[in-house]
């Protein structure tokens, strides 16, 4: 009798413990299918900025390298999305070389000491128009401060089997507020650059 006792309960051990096993699989893979992540292609997005020049007219530059995802627990709704995204300060350009080797140094990026420009999202909300807002913390330099952009939905759309997301994002920032301090300035007392930095984003996201 004790002998079939302890086969019982042994048995019973092992039915509960594959039992667990399979209840953590289903919770894991509930999990895996709840996340859906978007990664951001460089080759048809853009990270572009506008700041004013000699108080009359403008400068506008752009970064060529740079990476991104967006993580949503919705189908094909990107309210309370996760975006994270990282900028090579290196392949910042403005189509001027002297100028761009200037905003490189210390007086603006110092790309050598800080190579990476960085973002995470902190809110991702929609509107009844479509429309989202997206908040989070930039950080540039040694300097991390949150941020506000306004996103204005382009839609989805499938393509050979696969999924594209387009979004455009404004925002702006002032550029002293992370270190970048060139602060010359004309005779008239205006700054030669702005400090106002206007943010445009155009960006096209592939569903993985």
């Amino acid at each position: 009798f004790s002998l079939i006792f302890i086969y019982v309960s042994l048995k019973s051990i092992s039915i509960m413990k594959k039992s667990i096993f399979i209840i953590i699989i289903c919770l894991f893979c509930n999990l895996s299918f709840a996340q859906n992540t978007w990664v951001i292609d460089p080759s048809h997005s853009a990270v572009e900025f506008e700041v004013s020049h000699l108080t009359v007219s403008s400068v506008s530059g752009y970064f060529t390298s740079f990476n991104g995802t967006v993580t949503t627990e919705k189908k094909n709704d990107f309210e309370g999305a996760t975006v994270t995204a990282n900028i090579q300060v290196a392949s910042i350009t403005t189509n001027n070389l002297e100028r761009d080797k200037h905003l490189k140094e210390d007086d603006f990026f110092n790309a050598k000491a800080f190579p990476e420009i960085k973002f995470k999202s902190t809110a991702f909300k929609k509107y009844e128009d479509g429309s989202y807002s997206l908040s989070g913390i930039l950080t540039i330099r040694d300097v991390s401060k949150p941020i506000d952009l306004d996103i204005d939905f382009g839609g989805i759309v499938s393509i050979e089997n696969m999924k594209r997301a387009g979004f455009t994002a404004k925002g702006s920032i002032n550029r002293f507020d992370y270190g970048l301090k060139w602060d010359d300035a004309l005779d008239s007392g205006g700054l030669i650059v702005g400090e106002k930095v206007d943010i445009i984003l155009k960006v096209e996201a592939v569903k993985q």
